[in-house]
């Protein structure tokens, strides 16, 4: 009973960090905006001028409405030891949700990473500098990958109870 107690807890304080971790990521991401002096004028970027900064919005706003769902039903399942969703069908529903969202926040780190890199690289090299704008972007996709990492251990966690369950 302890253990499973146990691995309840660490299933709930894995849930509320990525949580926490996206939720971070979303407000970040969301306000990474820099204005740069080019000659007479000012050019603004935001990041929903970037499309694999949309993808990556995409990814945060999936995984936080994924995150939230489950992590309500963590809390019941905390309380009361029994899952919202009876029989095989829960753990199966956690196993295979955690495998998918893990996936898509890793893809969605993975973009906002490589994007910021080439933008980097391509606006310095023409005399652009958006230093805020690169630091934010980085942060955000940090944020998401540690989200990911997360994620994976709690799909890991699911993978060990799937044989006692089913």
């Amino acid at each position: 009973m302890a253990s499973s107690t146990a691995s309840r807890v660490a299933i709930f304080i894995l849930r509320v960090l990525v949580f926490i971790l996206l939720l971070i990521s979303l407000i970040v991401l969301t306000t990474n905006a820099t204005t740069a002096d080019v000659g007479t004028e000012a050019v603004r970027i935001h990041f929903n001028d970037i499309s694999a900064y949309r993808y990556m919005l995409a990814a945060i706003v999936i995984g936080f409405a994924y995150s939230l769902l489950q992590l309500a039903f963590s809390t019941c399942h905390l309380i009361s030891g029994n899952h919202l969703i009876s029989g095989n069908g829960g753990i199966l529903l956690d196993f295979y949700g955690e495998k998918v969202i893990s996936y898509l926040l890793a893809t969605g780190a993975a973009a906002g990473f490589g994007v910021t890199k080439d933008m980097k690289d391509y606006f310095e090299a023409n005399g652009l500098y958006f230093g805020k704008f690169y630091e934010m972007a980085y942060a955000s996709a940090s944020l998401l990958f540690l989200a990911f990492v997360c994620s994976a251990i709690l799909s890991v966690l699911y993978s060990y109870a799937l044989p006692k369950k089913v």
